[in-house]
């Protein structure tokens, strides 16, 4: 544990998902594998379509429709939509094949090996602060098995926009009724957990699971006030 800025005091802990966590990257593989057979099988015509294709539609949607990146989940399903309406389908058939799809992603999204360490600190913090979910992502807190621990959850697009904007952790401190200054943030990533915390003007702990050198990382615009490499090491913050 490593300190960078004085601690104040903490009334909540609000927490990104998505490899904070848990290791998010073998379920991102796999729902993405599952999601895009699924697509492939919707239409006899989509039998050869390819990630790449698929990901150039992503791309072209972003260029037209920039805020769209601000749900991730709807920028899926459209781009899917995009993908059935490019072989034929009327638009409600796309609509509705979208959210076949998307059914098929969402149960794979989900399926994580949540670490037991993970349920053991949360269980021990929210005996003593409340704890919010904070993610740019389309995880369900719920089908993770966390969401008893959480006050709340707030995702990114039906939340406001995605962090580093300050949307999510301004309306988590106005239902916490807390200054923000009172709020410790705990994530993975420098840019959207770090500097958009100190930002928002919550304190904000960054989560190095990689073994990276905060001084050399060319994404530190800010540092945080503690660096941990475990999640446990927060119990003895309070």
């Amino acid at each position: 544990m490593k300190f960078y800025r004085p601690l104040g005091a903490i009334r909540a802990i609000t927490f990104d998902l998505d490899d904070t966590l848990y290791d998010n990257h073998p379920v991102i593989r796999k729902t993405a594998l599952e999601s895009h057979a699924a697509l492939q099988a919707y239409h006899p015509a989509l039998r050869d379509f390819t990630p790449a294709q698929y990901q150039a539609l992503r791309d072209e949607l972003l260029a037209r429709e920039p805020e769209i990146y601000h749900d991730v989940s709807e920028w899926r399903r459209r781009s899917v939509e995009l993908a059935l309406s490019n072989v034929g389908l009327p638009a409600a058939e796309a609509t509705a094949g979208s959210h076949e799809v998307m059914k098929v992603f969402h149960q794979w999204r989900s399926v994580v090996e949540m670490p037991e360490e993970t349920h053991q600190t949360l269980a021990w913090l929210a005996e003593r602060v409340p704890l919010v979910a904070i993610t740019n992502g389309n995880a369900d807190p719920e089908k993770l098995g966390i969401s008893h621990y959480f006050h709340f959850a707030l995702r990114a697009g039906p939340h406001g926009r995605a962090k580093p904007w300050q949307d999510m952790y301004h309306l988590a401190a106005g239902r916490l009724a807390l200054p923000p200054g009172q709020i410790l943030h705990v994530g993975d990533d420098l840019t959207t957990d770090v500097a958009g915390a100190l930002r928002a003007g919550l304190q904000a702990c960054w989560i190095n699971l990689r073994g990276g050198n905060l001084m050399q990382m060319a994404d530190a615009r800010q540092v945080p006030h503690v660096e941990i490499h475990q999640l446990a090491s927060l119990t003895s913050l309070l």
